[in-house]
């Protein structure tokens, strides 16, 4: 049996697939990387781009409803501009770098930037990152992976983690940082990469009540979660994420 030219079994990958983005999206940061894999798995690399942008959207803007009292803007400005630039690099130069030597390289700045980010949550001074070229890094390698395989949570996260946002900040500043930033790619996906078109908008049309599903269910999961616990938590998905790109 099939659904859309995809097996059944197919099917239920990515729809599970897009109840993790529900998820991720109402808090549970550090799931992209498995969500993306799946969909890579399922449908080619590039084309799973524009199937998984539309559901990225519905997912923005479920979360800076719900979690918009909590938007610290001042991170936001500092991000924003790096992250686009980032993003215009991806567009014109990020095609030309051979995928195994890309998912590499990212594998081993996550990772190491994650462990950085576990020793400096166990030490007595936990000085806030202030430094311009911290805004500046993550914000270049955030907008570039999110244009190439809308991977720039793992960059994100280590820098909300590093900042010291308390959980609902966190959440509620990354929903309108990646609601801004994926509205300004759409244009690239659909005039420049072609990713997004009627077949991919009609398969993105069928995966979102699976979407749907996972935001509700986020929502209740995210309020159970402590504050450092949450921490820790996203901690451990982001390095488990820098695994999965480096063996994938």
């Amino acid at each position: 049996m099939e659904i859309n030219s995809v097996p059944i079994t197919y099917f239920f990958a990515v729809a599970f697939a897009s109840f993790l983005l529900g998820i991720s999206k109402s808090g549970i940061k550090g799931l992209a990387i498995l969500i993306v894999t799946i969909f890579a798995l399922v449908y080619d690399a590039k084309s799973s781009t524009g199937i998984v942008m539309p559901l990225l959207i519905l997912g923005d803007i479920f979360a800076v409803i719900y979690y918009n009292r909590h938007t610290k803007w001042e991170f936001i400005k500092k991000l924003i501009p790096w992250m686009i630039i980032g993003v215009l690099i991806g567009v014109f130069f990020g095609k030309d770098i051979p995928e195994n030597t890309f998912k590499v390289i990212m594998a081993i700045i996550i990772f190491a930037s994650t462990l950085l980010m576990y020793f400096w949550e166990n030490k007595p001074n936990k000085k806030v990152p202030n430094h311009p070229l911290f805004s500046f890094s993550m914000g270049i390698l955030a907008g570039f992976t999110t244009m190439i395989g809308n991977l720039a949570g793992s960059f994100a996260n280590i820098y909300f983690l590093a900042i010291r946002l308390p959980k609902n900040e966190f959440i509620g500043t990354a929903a309108w940082l990646f609601f801004i930033i994926n509205f300004f790619k759409l244009p690239f996906h659909i005039f420049i990469w072609k990713t997004i078109n009627i077949d991919s908008l009609y398969n993105s049309l069928i995966l979102s009540p699976f979407l749907i599903i996972g935001l509700l269910m986020g929502v209740k999961i995210v309020k159970k979660i402590k504050n450092d616990s949450y921490r820790k938590l996203i901690l451990f998905f982001t390095g488990l994420g820098a695994i999965i790109i480096l063996f994938k």
